[in-house]
């Protein structure tokens, strides 16, 4: 009997060292696959083309394939709502960002938690909006479009990429500040702003820096100010409107991160953090992320990400409660 017992302890001794030899082989090779990145905008909007030119960038820090994939829809939710419900093996990563934060403010009832449903990695990078109009537009400066507003109460309108997404808030913040009164338009997602305005089917914008510098550029698009607290580098001569609305409202940037949905293995959170924050080190991103107005920044680790998003949750909660945004 105590033979038997032995060889029993034995065998089960042997079976759990073999099933921590798997589980830490399991760790040590993450990642052995491609990593999917959820874009949770429209191909060819500035989110969208700074990820796909990182994700090469990432591969090679990651030693895997980074498969960008969109996944559009109500200002981010779709996207948010996938990852949440997807495998927690690392596998799958959400691109974040603030935009989370105010969808779930305005619509508590969404099936997804920005702040419990994910594992915070790093941030990745931050791009105020540039308030845009049409090229053809009669609006040459903010003070231009200010007057216009004042002089007809709800009669103009200014375009998102959705409720809740970044144009949305930068518009609001814009109308409330000047005690204004203009029509939100809401689109499926940013790439149709611009059409929106050339074709006259809204008077003006703010989109992510990333979108509006080339369309500027390329004689689409007119820019009239910028939200970040210094002017852009890539957008000569156009003031902040902070330096119009001397109110710190008016400064906002847009920040986009890396989050995993919760209990992602700890490995795979420290492994996708070093890679990360290795390939942003690169000069080379910088220079790109700052040709298209975003800055590459990182996290100084996934704990510090975490309190940053929890203290952004509590900005923009406050943001969407003096403006009076809703999610109607």
């Amino acid at each position: 009997m105590q033979r038997r017992d032995f060889c029993l302890g034995a065998l089960g001794a042997l079976g759990a060292s073999l099933m921590l030899t798997n589980t830490a082989w399991a760790a040590d090779t993450y990642p052995s696959r491609a990593v999917r990145i959820i874009v949770p905008y429209a191909a060819g909007g500035g989110p969208d083309v700074m990820m796909r030119q990182f994700g090469p960038k990432l591969s090679a820090t990651l030693g895997q394939p980074v498969v960008v994939e969109n996944k559009v829809g109500a200002g981010g939710v779709l996207a948010a709502q996938y990852v949440a419900n997807t495998a927690a093996d690392g596998y799958t990563a959400l691109l974040g960002s603030n935009s989370h934060l105010i969808q779930k403010a305005l619509q508590p009832t969404l099936a997804f938690d920005p702040i419990n449903d994910f594992v915070p990695v790093t941030v990745i990078a931050t791009s105020p909006t540039v308030l845009v109009v049409s090229a053809s537009s009669p609006y040459k400066t903010v003070q231009d479009l200010i007057d216009a507003l004042r002089a007809q109460p709800g009669k103009l309108n200014y375009a998102s990429g959705g409720i809740g997404s970044g144009a949305h808030l930068s518009g609001a913040t814009f109308v409330t500040l000047l005690k204004a009164d203009a029509l939100h338009v809401p689109f499926k997602g940013s790439v149709e702003i611009p059409i929106s305005l050339t074709r006259g089917d809204t008077d003006f914008a703010f989109t992510i820096a990333g979108t509006a510098i080339p369309q500027v550029q390329s004689g689409m698009l007119r820019a009239l100010a910028v939200t970040s607290r210094e002017p852009l580098a890539e957008l000569p001569n156009i003031p902040t409107l902070h330096s119009i609305l001397h109110d710190d409202l008016a400064i906002q940037e847009f920040w986009f991160g890396f989050w995993l949905p919760k209990n992602a293995p700890a490995e795979a959170v420290a492994k996708l953090f070093r890679a990360t924050t290795t390939a942003l080190n690169d000069p080379a991103v910088k220079s790109m992320f700052e040709a298209a107005g975003t800055r590459a920044i990182q996290s100084d680790s996934p704990d510090a990400f975490a309190a940053f998003v929890r203290s952004e949750n509590q900005k923009w909660a406050e943001i969407i409660k003096l403006t009076g945004t809703t999610a109607g």
